[in-house]
């Protein structure tokens, strides 16, 4: 690492979320602020891009003054400017990468690129200053899920992905479908509390024997079928039933994966990230099977598994150590795979 302190400033806009963070040294968050639009997208059940993408432009410049004014810094104690440009909504990744862009280029900073999905990994680094790979981790979101075998800073194999439905799309699809409104991943983990996880045998798909891809399309489509039916039998439906019976199935499978991939790899450490490792019940059944297994687990608070912007600082900060500079024609990137530059 080098010699002087080094503070990044991050700025993550690849969804509903308009975010600024300083990070000194990829592990010590000095400030994080987050514009949440979640209020705003509840009236229409989802994220609308097009209003997301306006969202972004009317908060950025004021979360970004606020980020500094919480770190008590100013633009000459920055050293580089780190921005998320992939996966994501490309309206709204063009507005956080024109922002960086247009700041790396009037202050003569740095500019790092920063892959979203990466971001999140990275957050365990901020959760836990002493923590590094090699390592499993378990990234799962409302746009993504992915298993990943972390070798080293910015070195990963991807073990499994999502083939359909990410687990978040599907927490938000159910929920809806149920009833219970945007976004579908709080309100579902709260219901399950109050209902019999047993209660419905949805699904739980595993897929081939040695394959750690993901598939929830289908559990989605039992849900549906399931509560369809009953409405159609006129039988009552217990919405908590429900919830807590399609968490199980996708918690069983989450877990599963990982603690296999873990042993496959020879780690004795497993960290999970996205938003979906909020989740209290893929929580607590992941640290269940780490102590049967002895492994150690890593997951960020509540607060750094949703979109944020440190996790995109610490990234940032690793790319921008090993030398990695982006020009001004860095673009946004909708379709961004990991690994990919």
């Amino acid at each position: 690492m080098e010699e002087r302190d080094i503070y990044i400033l991050g700025i993550e806009s690849s969804c509903d979320e308009t975010a600024a963070s300083i990070v000194k040294n990829g592990r010590e968050m000095l400030s994080n602020v987050i514009s949440s639009q979640i209020a705003l997208h509840t009236l229409f059940g989802g994220v609308v891009p097009e209003i997301a993408s306006r969202k972004h432009i009317e908060n950025i410049d004021g979360v970004i003054s606020k980020a500094l004014e919480d770190a008590e810094m100013s633009f000459d104690d920055i050293d580089a400017i780190a921005v998320t440009y992939g996966p994501g909504l490309v309206g709204a990744l063009l507005v956080g990468v024109s922002e960086a862009k247009a700041l790396a280029y009037a202050l003569n900073k740095p500019l790092v690129g920063v892959n979203h999905i990466e971001g999140h990994i990275c957050a365990n680094y901020i959760h836990d200053k002493n923590f590094e790979p090699p390592y499993v981790a378990l990234v799962a979101s409302g746009g993504h899920s992915h298993l990943l075998y972390v070798k080293d800073y910015g070195k990963y194999e991807i073990l499994g992905r999502t083939r359909d439905d990410a687990a978040g799309e599907a927490y938000d699809k159910v929920a809806r479908a149920i009833g219970m409104g945007y976004p579908g991943g709080p309100k579902i983990d709260a219901a399950a509390k109050h209902g019999n996880a047993d209660a419905i045998d949805f699904p739980k798909v595993f897929l081939e024997d040695d394959s750690y891809d993901f598939s929830f399309s289908g559990l989605k489509s039992a849900v549906l079928n399931y509560l369809n039916k009953q409405k159609m039998m006129n039988e009552p439906i217990n919405e908590n039933d429900v919830a807590a019976s399609f968490q199980k199935s996708v918690v069983e499978v989450l877990t599963a994966k990982t603690i296999r991939a873990a042993k496959e790899k020879n780690v004795k450490k497993v960290a999970m990230a996205g938003g979906v490792s909020s989740n209290s019940a893929l929580r607590l059944k992941m640290k269940e099977l780490c102590n049967d297994n002895g492994f150690s687990l890593n997951v960020p608070e509540p607060i750094l598994c949703t979109d944020n912007a440190a996790m995109i600082a610490s990234a940032g900060f690793y790319d921008f150590i090993k030398g990695q500079r982006d020009g001004l024609d860095l673009n946004a990137n909708p379709n961004l795979k990991l690994g990919e530059r």
